[in-house]
């Protein structure tokens, strides 16, 4: 971990060069700024960050320091106040709400701590349901989402409800909804937050797998051991990059 005195620094942490694949993600001075009528509160100070396609990152810091927000600007659903974001070479950062939806939609699966599956739709219709939003004609809907349901070994559970699950079953079913899009990156927030330590760890042993057949994950956690899955550890403080390093 970073002294008291790196963690204060001004400078950008060096980049660690981890994948081998071509920049997916670059950030270049990424600032977020949240005012209200007496505060001016800088949650993003200067944020240089690349992800290779193929990477598995985790993003790790102490409680306020920026690891939210980072990954909901990296997820489309926030913007920068300055700064550059690339998504596999395009400049994203000043999209309108439209075309950050779209790209959203087609480039991003989200896995979220509270699973966000919609309680009065099937397992089956809660992966569907960001491919209709596509216009994707049905047939080719059905085979996506077998496909990505089988992949997080819930196949068996299409015609289930959400409260039929236990809450690891429900976390592979939202893993199942973020793959369903054959997104360019999956974006992980507190993945096992919900979970108990066995569910937690087949959580990630599933991201594991995932990212070992090709896919490029990027995780927020609070959990040291769960970080540590990675294979390349971004540490935050104070809205700054302070440490970003492959794993052993």
């Amino acid at each position: 971990m970073p002294t008291t005195e790196e963690m204060t620094t001004t400078e950008p942490a060096p980049r660690a060069n981890g994948g081998n694949g071509n920049t997916l993600i670059k950030l270049d001075g990424v600032t977020k700024v949240f005012l209200t009528d007496e505060v001016e509160t800088h949650a993003l100070s200067g944020i240089h960050l690349d992800i290779r396609q193929g990477e598995y990152v985790s993003i790790a810091g102490p409680s306020g320091c920026g690891k939210s927000t980072l990954l909901s600007i990296l997820g489309l659903l926030d913007t920068p106040s300055g700064g550059s974001y690339s998504l596999k070479g395009t400049e994203v950062a000043n999209l309108s709400f439209p075309e950050r939806a779209r790209i959203r939609n087609r480039e991003i699966g989200f896995i979220f701590q509270s699973f966000n599956l919609i309680g009065d739709l099937t397992v089956y219709e809660n992966v569907e349901l960001p491919l209709t939003y596509r216009g994707m004609p049905a047939a080719e809907r059905k085979a996506h989402v077998f496909e990505a349901l089988e992949r997080v070994g819930m196949g068996h559970r299409a015609k289930h409800l959400p409260s039929q699950l236990s809450g690891g079953q429900q976390q592979r079913v939202a893993v199942a909804r973020a793959l369903a899009g054959k997104p360019a990156i999956l974006l992980a927030d507190e993945p096992t937050g919900n979970l108990d330590s066995r569910n937690g760890e087949a959580v990630m042993d599933l991201l594991k797998e995932l990212h070992a057949s090709g896919a490029t994950i990027c995780m927020v956690t609070h959990d040291v051991r769960f970080a540590q899955h990675a294979d390349r550890t971004i540490h935050l403080f104070d809205g700054r990059v302070v440490e970003d390093r492959m794993a052993a």
